[in-house]
């Protein structure tokens, strides 16, 4: 316990697994009697939780870093994650870095901050990729009301445009028993909705003998939990058995999937190194929609990848125009030092890419209007979520994940509504109003 009231801030970018684990440093400080700082209060100590899926999140990350050793010139500053891993140098060197942490370290950092607290020495501590071992489950909520289950970190596919497997290192997984027990905790605390998280979830248990099927049966069974959702999942390892469960025979599953494809042209797909082609991701698409005709389908694409010559682009654009999908999650491709892709031939010029980004984008805004129209006049039931301090409107999501707003009500938080969806909202096309018909 640390007698002299330190106060934490927190800062992540980044993926919904760098959330929860950043909410879980955030208990472990709390648990040492270091609380977070409030707005407006200088912390004593800043945590900053690192994203380099692309150059962009590079830059994010730096700017980050100085602007608050900036403004907080006194701050202990520690930052790990992704960043960190693949270039620890770099933000060592950085003005006011004080501790840089590694992905086998990220979920000790408390430890690091007790270490600096009694004497007050630098550290940079990070593992090398093919070394990282250490796995920490966690079921986190931190400023949201849906808690984040991780149940697996670290990939195995090398996908050539990739760095995770070099931030993250190997696939490993909790137990299924840790994980039902965290889940049964989150119970406790009022959880009525977990989101499933990992990096690569559907690889599941190899290290402990077990499979994603295997982990999500278990978790159905938890009493107190109304919903789960699965975040992203390869086409690949959500398999038939899977969807076939989550549609006819789960409980507490939603119909909500969330699935990349990354290309719809299967040359790009092979020169990618992705584990799947454009037929198994269709027919996977296909029997979502057959046995879940209301499920929300979110898709990952990357525009203007290696390889994606004019015609490969076309191809593209053609399945993914034809597939019965509702939303589009588009990058445009970021070179990635030390990827196997920058072999595959010329790279697409950046102003092609971005356009490209638009096009994907515009497809993607059209089947979410077309999505959102089905649904308008239809009642269905809202789980709330805490809202931004000050907000005069609030929202949540229903069972298909589409994203309710109505006027704030702090009685609703945390707590579940029937509705009926009226219209589009004209200040956030991403939203619907609703009446609420009860609570």
């Amino acid at each position: 316990m640390h007698e002299n009231c330190l106060k934490a801030a927190f800062y992540t970018l980044g993926c919904k697994l760098n959330f929860a684990e950043t909410s879980a440093i955030e208990r472990e400080l709390s648990e040492r009697g270091i609380m977070r700082a409030a707005r407006g209060d200088t912390p004593d100590i800043i945590v900053i939780n690192t994203c380099s899926v692309t150059e962009t999140a590079d830059k994010k990350g730096r700017q980050l870093i100085r602007r608050l050793s900036l403004r907080y010139p006194d701050a202990t500053i520690l930052v790990t994650g992704c960043y960190a891993q693949l270039k620890p140098k770099e933000i060592a060197d950085m003005e006011g870095v004080d501790i840089v942490l590694g992905s086998n370290e990220k979920m000790k950092a408390a430890e690091y901050i007790d270490s600096w607290i009694k004497n007050h020495n630098k550290k940079i501590d990070v593992t090398p990729f093919r070394d990282i071992e250490s796995f920490t489950p966690t079921c986190e909520r931190g400023d949201r009301t849906r808690f984040f289950l991780k149940v697996q970190d670290g990939c195995d596919y090398f996908c050539t445009y990739c760095t995770i497997p070099f931030a993250r290192g190997k696939s490993r997984s909790g137990s299924i028993e840790q994980l039902c027990s965290l889940a049964q905790n989150a119970s406790k605390e009022g959880a009525k909705e977990i989101v499933i998280t990992g990096v690569n979830i559907g690889d599941f248990g190899k290290n402990t003998g077990e499979t994603f099927f295997d982990l999500i049966k278990a978790l159905d069974t938890i009493d107190g939990i109304d919903r789960y959702r699965i975040s992203s999942i390869e086409p690949n390892l959500l398999t038939e058995e899977i969807i076939e469960w989550v549609a006819l025979k789960s409980h507490r599953f939603m119909p909500h999937f969330h699935i990349p494809l990354q290309s719809g042209s299967d040359n790009v797909l092979k020169k990618m190194n992705r584990h799947y082609d454009t037929s198994l991701f269709a027919s996977r698409i296909n029997m979502i929609n057959r046995l879940i005709p209301d499920a929300f389908i979110g898709v990952d694409v990357i525009a203007g990848a290696r390889g994606e010559t004019e015609t490969e682009w076309e191809k593209s654009v053609s399945f993914i125009s034809g597939l019965d999908i509702t939303r589009l999650h588009v990058f445009p491709y970021s070179e990635r030092p030390g990827t196997a892709a920058l072999a595959l031939g010329d790279a697409v010029p950046n102003a092609l890419r971005h356009k490209r980004v638009k096009i994907l984008t515009d497809i993607s805004d059209k089947k979410l209007c077309d999505f959102y129209n089905r649904h308008l006049g239809q009642t269905a039931e809202v789980l709330w979520e805490q809202p931004a301090r000050g907000a005069v409107m609030m929202h949540g999501f229903t069972k298909n994940y589409i994203r309710v707003t109505v006027p704030y009500d702090k009685n609703l938080i945390n707590g579940l509504s029937k509705v009926k969806l009226t219209k589009v909202d004209p200040d956030d096309p991403d939203s619907l109003l609703a009446e609420i018909l009860y609570s």
